[in-house]
């Protein structure tokens, strides 16, 4: 009945709405550094059967199909695209690139809510007392340990492919400052992002794999650089239009099973 048909374009309404929310989230991070894009994933709901499959419907007569009528849709879950974005040369030596699968790690700020956290932005500045921190708004630290000389410029240091920090002393001297490290996770999908370009672990996603840059898919580190929005702007784009257009298409579908319900009360007056 259009009953049916009413509730299962509502579910695909509602799931639809969801998916324009996750398509405006990756245009608004278009230009955010490290940024990974999303796409939903849409399943099937419960289907009506109204003749079993291979039922049988008289002597020797068995039908080569059933009726069934699906119920509807709903999302699933949100996926995380985690392919490479571009390199974009900044020529800031505390800029860092990864080319490969890595992901650096930082401490959350108690007020932010504590704990380790891993980040594919390299955007990274020297405070005050001299510890590389992610240029978001909190400023994480990179839980490397690695503690910038108040003599040594930013130009002054250099990071090797493989994570090596040095520095030129003033008296031209190189002073090593420490080893950065990379980590990444059997199933990068199950991260959970709390935003300022932070990912944390989940049950999911298992414990962080670490390792030097340059192991395994880690990948290697190139100073000067900065890994730029994974999103596409014309295939979100195109997904847009497309998510408009079945929008409309279910909205159509509740109008014609509104006017199937009002043909049916109208038998009333006949």
């Amino acid at each position: 009945m259009a009953i049916q048909a009413l509730h299962a374009a509502a579910t695909g309404m509602t799931a639809l709405s969801t998916e324009l929310d996750v398509i405006s989230n990756n245009l608004a991070n278009v230009n955010t550094t490290g940024f990974k894009a999303s796409r939903v994933n849409f399943e099937d709901l419960v289907y009506q059967q109204k003749r079993q499959p291979g039922l049988e419907s008289g002597p020797e007569q068995t039908p080569p199909a059933g009726l069934q009528v699906g119920l509807g849709t709903r999302i699933s879950n949100t996926q995380y695209d985690f392919s490479l974005g571009n390199a974009m040369p900044t020529n800031n030596p505390t800029d860092l690139f990864v080319d490969g699968d890595g992901f650096f790690q930082v401490n959350i700020l108690n007020e932010a809510g504590g704990g380790i956290g891993y980040t594919r932005a390299g955007n990274f500045f020297v405070n005050s007392e001299g510890d590389l921190v992610l240029g978001n708004s909190d400023g994480p630290r990179l839980t490397d340990g690695i503690s910038i000389p108040a003599e040594v410029q930013p130009n002054q240091l250099s990071v090797s492919p493989d994570g090596v920090v040095n520095a030129t002393m003033p008296d031209g001297s190189i002073q090593e400052l420490g080893q950065l490290n990379l980590h990444t996770f059997v199933n990068k999908a199950g991260l959970k992002s709390i935003g300022g370009n932070i990912y944390v672990e989940t049950e999911i996603s298992g414990p962080a794999i670490s390792g030097t840059p340059g192991e395994g898919v880690l990948g290697t580190i190139i100073q000067g650089h900065l890994e730029s929005s994974n999103v596409s702007p014309v295939n979100e784009l195109v997904s847009l239009i497309k998510t408009q257009r079945a929008f409309e298409m279910n909205s159509q579908t509740i109008q014609a099973a509104d006017e199937l319900l009002q043909t049916v009360s109208n038998l009333r007056r006949f």
